[in-house]
């Protein structure tokens, strides 16, 4: 039996190693592992999440009849987004952003839920609980979700991408907004939204855990050529983790954007109590879905407008930045007139659509929250411009999540403390005015093609997996 030849087992080895590498791979492989289909499902899964949370808290304090409960629960969650975001994006980093993305779909419904039971039965600690478990799942999310929809795509395409990620978020707005109106359109006084509302945003946020059984880690995604996205073959330790964090905060190109993600959507919370205080339950149920299509319209621009080929990369972050600067300084001069007059008004004001003076005060709300979601989609985009690695996208991901999250956790601290409205108001007015000069010496910084961090800094262990796997494009 020993005398037996055999072929040489390195010819075995390699012919096994050819067999697997060209080995053709099937269209519905290649549009599952494409970053546009996971992108889609990222967006989905965040429509599922956030863009529920959002539903809710576009109603104006969560649909309740007074803020100040939920505007403290919302601080909790943004407090602890403030530290989770970046823990998570480390972790990210170490377990792989599939795992830290399905931990990011555990922890929205309860919150949901318990907006539903305190609206129902007045149930309090339930809803602080609810804003705990919706910040650890948040962290984790945004962490993950805004990671994959820079990373996955080529630079070209960001701001496309971007814009389907934060668009298809905004559907759960739109849609859950629409339910909202729909039970709420006979109600034209002030108060909380039915309770019946809940149950079905609450059945809507339970698809996101399978959702996220569908999405491919980065080493697996096969993009339009064939090739592979660049992933790192050193395995990644936490320690050297922090030390890339600590490195990227220091880092001018995302020290600068500090101001502008602590300070730009402080207005966040004034509108919340702005609704509840003034608006019938109708209005704010139209409010809701009226915000709903200003994000999604303000997604599709923005992700048309940052991928054009007429103007380069630094013109684009100036001009945007320039309008931002205008158009939100305007929006809070209106909005400081319209408070002025309604909170001096005696009888109380109701707005609401079937009497006078309707339009000015919600048209006011509906661009500001075109304002708020086209800061998303600038700051994520000017990310995307300045780094290209899986990497650092994903630190700095979490890093923007927690100096957004910093601003917000302040921003609903403040709206829960029952101070006047036009204090809240001013309070953010001059948030966003601090931001202007630093966000101006960010987009200087803008190049015209992002950067490998890990070439930078020297790194020769990462890969382009498309070099290892060639032969997988020519089967493709």
């Amino acid at each position: 039996m020993s005398s037996v030849k055999h072929p040489d087992a390195s010819s075995l080895e390699a012919s096994s190693s050819s067999d697997v590498v060209t080995k053709p791979i099937s269209r519905f492989t290649r549009w599952y592992r494409s970053p546009l289909f996971n992108v889609i499902i990222v967006g989905l899964i965040s429509f599922t999440q956030p863009g529920i949370w959002n539903a809710l808290n576009n109603t104006g304090a969560g649909g309740q009849q007074e803020p100040y409960l939920v505007n403290g629960a919302n601080a909790l969650t943004f407090g602890l987004m403030a530290f989770g975001c970046s823990i998570f994006a480390i972790l990210a980093n170490k377990f792989g952003l599939k795992p830290i993305l399905i931990l990011g779909t555990l922890g929205y419904a309860p919150y949901s839920a318990a907006l539903y039971v305190n609206n129902r039965y007045g149930v309090e600690w339930f809803v602080l609980l609810g804003g705990a478990t919706c910040g650890i799942a948040a962290s984790a999310l945004w962490a993950s979700e805004g990671a994959i929809a820079l990373g996955y795509a080529e630079v070209g395409e960001r701001g496309r991408f971007t814009g389907i990620w934060l668009g298809l978020r905004e559907l759960g707005q739109l849609i859950g907004s629409s339910i909202q109106l729909a039970m709420n359109v006979k109600d034209g006084e002030r108060g909380k939204v039915g309770y019946t509302t809940y149950l079905v945003l609450i059945g809507l946020q339970c698809a996101g855990l399978p959702l996220a059984m569908l999405v491919s880690p980065p080493e697996k995604v096969i993009k339009k050529d064939g090739s592979r996205l660049k992933v790192s073959k050193t395995k990644t330790d936490v320690k050297g983790e922090v030390k890339r964090w600590f490195a990227l905060l220091r880092d001018r190109r995302f020290f600068l954007l500090i101001p502008v993600l602590v300070g730009f959507n402080w207005n966040n919370t004034y509108q919340g109590i702005y609704l509840a205080k003034y608006f019938s339950v109708r209005s704010r149920a139209l409010g809701a879905l009226a915000s709903g299509v200003a994000a999604t319209a303000a997604n599709i621009f923005w992700g048309w407008f940052y991928d054009l080929k007429v103007f380069s990369r630094p013109q684009l972050a100036k001009i945007t930045w320039t309008l931002f600067s205008i158009t939100m300084l305007a929006l809070f001069a209106w909005q400081v007139v319209n408070e002025k007059e309604y909170a001096e008004a005696v009888p109380k004001v109701t707005l609401d659509w079937a009497r006078d003076g309707f339009g000015r005060g919600f048209a006011v709300n509906v661009m500001f929250r075109f304002m708020n979601e086209s800061h998303y989609m600038f700051v994520y985009w000017i990310l995307g411009t300045f780094f290209d690695d899986m990497e650092t996208l994903t630190l700095g991901v979490g890093l923007v999540r927690t100096f957004e999250s910093v601003g917000s956790a302040l921003a609903f601290g403040i709206g829960a403390a029952k101070v006047k409205p036009m204090v809240n108001l001013i309070i953010a007015f001059v948030a966003f005015t601090l931001c202007i000069p630093t966000t101006f010496a960010a987009v200087w910084l803008v190049p015209d093609r992002p950067v490998d961090v890990r070439k930078e800094r020297g790194d020769s262990s990462s890969v382009d997996t498309d070099d290892k796997e060639g032969a997988v494009r020519s089967q493709i």
